[in-house]
């Protein structure tokens, strides 16, 4: 049994392009790890959503803007993650990551219009919480989820919000969470500057 683990480094890493920081689970004033784990279960009542919390312990603010929030048609390629037809509705979120102020990855979800529809993931609102909070309160909870990351160079919307030279590639990575019978909950499909970033996959043999 195998049980991936990934840790990304948020755009504070710019600073230290020209010098990479050593593969360790250690926070320095140029260097930020952080496990993706907490954005993967529910919160207590009460507790601000994952990013804002993690940004807070290490001293910055983590800010997320709402670009868009209600339903819409999916990709070929976001269907087929959610087992669904491309002609079938679904609800999007399409949110800009802030650390500090500055634009570190561009994140849109997507959740079947069966469980989204009419809620406050519709909605160009924050969640309390964060909206897997809100989907646990409700009984749908991620069990097991499956990522896939890409290299690319970005399209001119993605260069100009993430404020990328013309020669600097981004990280796709797409990630599926599925409930306890196995079917999907939610599709995140998301965009990072790759000089920003590293991600790391822990793996358990036997």
């Amino acid at each position: 049994m195998w049980r991936p683990e990934a840790l990304r480094l948020t755009c504070k890493a710019v600073r230290s392009i020209e010098h990479p920081p050593p593969m360790e689970d250690t926070v320095s004033d140029s260097t930020w790890v952080s496990t993706s784990l907490p954005y993967l279960t529910a919160r207590e009542t009460g507790r601000s959503d994952a990013w804002a919390a993690e940004a807070e312990a290490r001293g910055g603010k983590g800010t997320q803007r709402i670009a868009y929030a209600g339903e819409t048609t999916a990709s070929e390629e976001v269907a087929a993650l959610l087992g669904q037809s491309p002609e079938e509705a679904v609800i999007v979120r399409r949110r800009v990551i802030e650390l500090d102020g500055e634009p570190c990855e561009l994140t849109d979800t997507y959740y079947p219009a069966r469980i989204a529809r009419g809620t406050r993931l519709a909605e160009k609102k924050k969640i309390p919480g964060g909206a897997v909070t809100f989907l646990a309160e409700r009984g749908h909870v991620g069990v097991r989820v499956r990522e896939d990351v890409t290299a690319r160079m970005p399209d001119a919307e993605e260069r100009e919000v993430l404020r990328l030279g013309p020669d600097e590639p981004v990280i796709g990575l797409s990630r599926v969470t599925f409930d306890g019978n196995d079917r999907p909950l939610q599709v995140d499909m998301m965009v990072m500057p790759a000089h920003r970033q590293r991600l790391r996959y822990e793996i358990r043999i036997g």
